[in-house]
């Protein structure tokens, strides 16, 4: 007997729609009605996930070091050096908070199941179990055979069925769904204002300390070479930076570089992020043309459902909902059998 994994086979969703038209054109369009995310619900919901793909391992390590260095720049180059203690307190508390937030909502998004459908449920033990009325459709994927809900997609990178699948981002090395879309938003806000952070503290540095450095630095330069006998033991004081001027140069164009890049492609992002979840409506829906097949929410409703209830802080914080707890409520035993073969699936089971 064939294993489930040879049953699977590799055909768009449309093909099979059409290998099935023949048999359910005599059904009414209102039976056809895909089976709802309710019903089948993700049996990894209260277990830790991670997606083992070096691609995205390597990005989300390149995002910590990148935010590690802006924070170094702020704190050694420009915070620590300045005379001016209120403003090394006041700015160096925000950073590193506002840095701090960012980096919980990139591990939030890059370590919550996205909302990941059981895996290889296709069978007729489990469909049976579902209690459906007759004349319903379920959809089968062919390729992580499993039942797909209303508006679920299967990503080639986690190798599963995602429900309100937007897009796999490499940045989290996760896909951005149903159960983590919250926090890319609040990752991709967090790392835009600390850029804007830090390119108005470049900007003030340059403005207030550089000029009075390099000259200081030029002057002392021209004194040495004017008396090339005498010995200066006499430093250079460095009111602004610790380091000599042109290493601070060419830390505050990389900080630069680095600010700028992100705030553009961040702040894109969350735009976008925030506008998806206000017409109820994911990437992936609009480039496939699958948007009006469902009932959007209204916006103040998406929001509130995104975000995990009506307006309050814990709409700014990753660690709302957060439980060192292991919950089995969401956890759903998947009956073992025989991994059907049509990737439509009519009520009752022949």
């Amino acid at each position: 007997m064939k294993s489930p994994v040879h049953r699977c086979r590799d055909v768009e969703h449309g093909r099979a729609q059409g290998r099935a038209g023949a048999r359910a054109n005599c059904q009414q369009a209102e039976q056809r009605i895909p089976i709802s995310k309710d019903v089948i619900t993700s049996s990894a919901a209260s277990a830790m996930w991670f997606i083992r793909d070096a691609c995205g391992i390597v990005c989300a390590l390149i995002t910590w070091l990148l935010v590690l260095y802006a924070d170094f720049v702020v704190l050694f180059v420009m915070l620590l050096p300045s005379k001016n203690l209120t403003y090394s307190i006041v700015n160096g508390t925000l950073f590193n908070i506002l840095a701090f937030l960012a980096l919980a909502s990139h591990l939030r998004a890059m370590c919550t199941d996205p909302g990941a459908v059981p895996k290889g449920n296709a069978t007729k033990e489990y469909i049976e179990s579902l209690q459906l009325k007759p004349g319903q459709v379920v959809y089968k994927c062919p390729k992580c055979c499993s039942i797909k809900p209303d508006r679920a997609h299967h990503c080639s990178v986690c190798k599963r069925c995602i429900r309100k699948m937007d897009h796999h981002c490499p940045w989290v090395n996760n896909c951005v769904g149903e159960n983590n879309q919250k926090y890319f938003v609040l990752f991709t806000m967090y790392i835009a204002l600390v850029s804007l952070h830090s390119l108005v503290m470049v900007v003030f540095h340059f403005l207030y300390c550089f000029e009075d450095d390099w000259t200081k630095l030029q002057s002392a330069t021209l004194r040495s070479a004017g008396n090339p006998h005498q010995k200066h033991h006499q430093q250079v004081t460095r009111e602004c930076s610790s380091f000599s001027p042109p290493a601070t140069v060419i830390l505050l164009i990389l900080l630069c570089f680095e600010g700028l890049l992100f705030l553009i492609f961040t702040s894109v992002m969350f735009g976008t992020q925030v506008h998806s979840i206000c017409t109820d409506e994911t990437g992936i829906e609009r480039l496939k043309g699958e948007t009006g097949r469902w009932g959007n929410l209204p916006y103040w409703e998406a929001m509130q459902a995104a975000f995990g209830g009506p307006p309050s802080l814990a709409w700014c914080s990753p660690f709302a909902q957060l439980s060192c707890k292991k919950s089995l409520s969401g956890h759903v035993p998947v009956p073992q059998g025989t991994i059907i073969e049509e990737d439509v699936i009519e009520i009752p089971l022949n």
